[in-house]
């Protein structure tokens, strides 16, 4: 590979990781006036149109067909609930805190493989693994007295998403990239439609918890305040996904891919400039842990020659 793809590369997938650090702190900006859903379905819209224009610049065609539809339908699934998750958590939890918690995924896929990807993993990993899980124990930092079960939401994220990443290992085979992106705006838009059918009124929004409220608002409350967010959110959103996806297909993805930990390092820097969050020195030594954890798994990865996590973006 020639050095000047690797650098490019890199430089890529920290612009990626950086506009995704902008995104998340855009949803913790304007989570108070807009609905979660409604949120979702601006910024998903926007990211639509923008692939669709760039597929037809670029002249490829645009394939619907998927060759695993019921695959493809519950990867939608898992992915859109399980960010769903993790731009509830925004509501309440630091960037920092709730990205950290999200790069338990790889611990998740691991196990996910070995159980539908029949992948072997040694004993070595096995110890990372639960070495990742005590970094995310300690930035949770649990009161088992008086728990409160909303700060797993970032880790049911990471659970999610590792489920749909399994799955895309099995639709990569038949499905191009595009393709699946795609579908995984469909689905989000054809989902968020349907709350707004059942919720968008705000018939159920008799919370006083900013995350319920998060979940419940009625929709378009204050449109003129939210929405031009909301269209920046899916402009970000799509560049990030342009960043990442340019990264692995001119460089290695064995290079690129030990680079999306810079997103935690971008989230503490957004956190503490836009939020003034300055993370703990015990969220500090977790995310420290999950990082050794999760770079121990890639090498070991590497190693065997098994691609379980490391070839395909983190979001």
């Amino acid at each position: 590979m020639p050095t000047q793809n690797k650098v490019k590369g890199i430089l890529f997938i920290l612009l990626g990781m950086a506009f995704f650090s902008i995104q998340d702190a855009l949803i913790k900006f304007i989570y108070e006036d807009a609905a979660l859903y409604e949120l979702y379905f601006g910024r998903t819209f926007v990211a639509l149109i923008l692939l669709v224009a760039y597929l037809k610049l670029s002249k490829q065609k645009i394939i619907l067909k998927t060759h695993y539809p019921l695959l493809t339908i519950f990867r939608v699934i898992c992915f859109f609930f399980g960010f769903s998750f993790f731009y509830i958590s925004l509501t309440y939890m630091s960037l920092a805190e709730a990205n950290a918690l999200f790069f338990s995924s790889p611990f998740f896929v691991s196990i996910l493989a070995t159980i539908f990807l029949k992948e072997k993993v040694g004993i070595r990993r096995w110890s990372a693994i639960l070495l990742g899980f005590l970094g995310v124990y300690i930035v949770l930092n649990p009161n088992f007295n008086d728990f409160d079960y909303m700060k797993l939401a970032p880790v049911a994220c990471a659970l999610c998403y590792s489920i749909s990443m399994t799955i895309t290992k099995i639709t990569s085979e038949k499905d191009n990239v595009y393709t699946q992106m795609i579908h995984l705006y469909l689905g989000a838009l054809l989902i968020s439609i349907v709350f707004f059918i059942f919720t968008g009124q705000g018939q159920f929004d008799n919370f006083s918890d900013p995350a319920f409220q998060f979940i419940f608002r009625e929709w378009f409350t204050n449109p003129s305040y939210a929405w031009p967010f909301i269209v920046v959110m899916g402009c970000i959103g799509t560049f990030a996904f342009y960043f990442v996806f340019s990264a692995y297909s001119i460089a290695s993805p064995s290079v690129v891919s030990l680079y999306e930990y810079s997103l935690i390092i971008w989230s503490i820097l957004t956190g503490y400039i836009l939020f003034n969050n300055t993370p703990t020195q015990r969220t500090l030594i977790g995310v420290a842990i999950i990082i050794g954890a999760g770079l121990y798994i890639y090498l070991r990865e590497k190693t065997k020659d098994q691609l379980i996590a490391t070839d395909i973006p983190s979001r």
